[in-house]
């Protein structure tokens, strides 16, 4: 298989885990429509506004060698690759938190990230993925998937380390 094709494969791949794994409702332009069961409360503002997950993803990394970051879908989330060793994926979701994050992944693993508290699961596709908490219906999703099948096993390390220069720009609430 080439590399084209596995780097197209990989893209694909993460961008149906971070789709999947921050299932919201279809929304209409401009307006935000939060999944089944989360608060619909209108005074409950996006604890994300002014974050933009394509920026921090190219941000944290610069120099590095990744392409730049790729959103394709009206959330606020995105992928970028890096060629021959991995996608890494960001969504900034603000209306599913943890609780959500657990009750869709199968054996979720309670985890700490720089002291806030988050959890990690495996990926359908052999990648990681890691939900860290920022309110109690809001979370950062970082999801780490390896170009080579060989070397998943390096997947939930790497998630866990972008996962820790990730937390510190996130907002921290009362």
């Amino acid at each position: 298989m080439s590399i084209d094709r596995r780097i197209t494969q990989a893209l694909a791949a993460v961008a149906g885990v971070v789709l999947a794994l921050s299932a919201c409702t279809s929304t209409v332009a401009g307006t935000a429509s939060p999944a089944p069961g989360a608060s619909s409360d209108p005074t409950t503002s996006d604890v994300f506004a002014g974050l933009d997950a394509c920026r921090i993803l190219d941000q944290l990394n610069a120099g590095q060698g990744f392409n730049p970051g790729e959103n394709k879908s009206a959330r606020n989330q995105c992928v970028a690759l890096k060629s021959g060793f991995a996608s890494y994926a960001l969504a900034l979701d603000p209306v599913q938190g943890l609780s959500e994050f657990a009750a869709t992944n199968t054996d979720p693993l309670a985890i700490s990230i720089n002291g806030r508290d988050a959890m990690q699961a495996n990926t359908p596709s052999g990648g990681c993925a890691i939900a860290i908490g920022v309110g109690e219906h809001a979370r950062a999703l970082v999801v780490a998937t390896m170009v080579r099948f060989e070397e998943n096993a390096q997947a939930c390390p790497n998630a866990k380390a972008f996962a820790e220069r990730v937390e510190p720009l996130l907002p921290r609430l009362p």
